[in-house]
């Protein structure tokens, strides 16, 4: 099913580092051409990588397809559809797009300032909505789409401790995705929401303190997952809440994960959420 994604196109936001990137570069190996939307265009010392190193990143790794660095600030609308107008006047085509752009804040309601509330609320699940719904006529008029959230299944309550704003946010998302999977079933548009089972080493995991590398898997899990859900016919799998490891294993036939492991032979547990 590999083969599924050669010329198409896909939108990855957040992609100058950690999971956008994988997900950029795994996508690009697939053979999609891929437009690189995040704000980072200058190195900074705190968080690694841009949209031009991402970019020469896939031109290596695969030189066969397309890649469009576009500078974008998720929290500005005009920026998102910028973005969408490039593509179009690049490609004249969106196939994928890959909502995977977060703020992380990980503290309790008494420690959650407005300013705080309202960045992940509009960089998790405001932006994923406006890009969605931006991309959604084009996907329409192919009749064909894949849109992946990055946000976690519904039914775990205590996610929401100590990380309230942070989740509601992301439970956004989810809910995006449901409704975007029932509302345009029948345009052949798919839509998802794809949550880590461990931690994943990334900007966030290192500033937030969140454990040791040895407990978290790489963050190439999540690349080769939304990989798997984007090869797939829309009509096929749409309007579920997947983890990283039922998308691999149910469709692909993974069943050994020790290779994500930031450090061999460690097993990272799973969240214990």
């Amino acid at each position: 099913m590999r083969d599924a994604l050669q010329g198409r196109v896909s939108i990855v936001t957040g992609s100058s580092r950690g999971v956008g990137r994988a997900c950029a570069i795994a996508l690009a190996r697939a053979g999609s051409h891929v437009v690189l939307a995040a704000k980072s265009v200058r190195p900074h010392e705190r968080l690694p990588g841009t949209i031009h190193s991402v970019a020469e990143e896939i031109k290596s790794a695969a030189p066969d397809v397309t890649v469009l660095p576009v500078a974008c600030n998720v929290r500005k609308e005009e920026d998102i559809q910028a973005v969408v107008d490039r593509t179009l006047n690049e490609f004249d085509r969106i196939d994928v797009v890959v909502n995977n752009a977060g703020a992380a804040w990980w503290f309790p309601v008494s420690e959650t300032p407005s300013k705080r509330f309202d960045l992940v609320m509009d960089v998790n699940f405001r932006a994923a909505h406006i890009l969605s719904r931006a991309v959604l006529p084009t996907m329409m008029k192919a009749r064909f789409g894949h849109i992946v959230n990055m946000s976690p299944p519904l039914i775990r309550p205590a996610m929401v401790v100590d990380r309230c704003a942070y989740m509601v946010s992301k439970f956004g998302m989810t809910y995006l995705s449901l409704a975007i999977a029932e509302e345009h079933r029948k345009d052949n548009i798919a839509s998802h929401a794809l949550w880590p089972v461990t931690l994943i080493e990334s900007a966030a995991t290192r500033n937030l303190g969140l454990g040791s590398i040895e407990q978290w898997r790489k963050p190439e899990i999540l690349a080769d997952a939304t990989v798997a859900l984007c090869s797939q016919d829309p009509t096929r799998v749409s309007g579920r809440a997947w983890m990283d490891e039922e998308v691999l294993g149910e469709l692909e036939g993974v069943t050994d994960f020790s290779g994500y492991a930031c450090v061999p032979g460690t097993s990272p547990a799973r969240i214990p959420w």
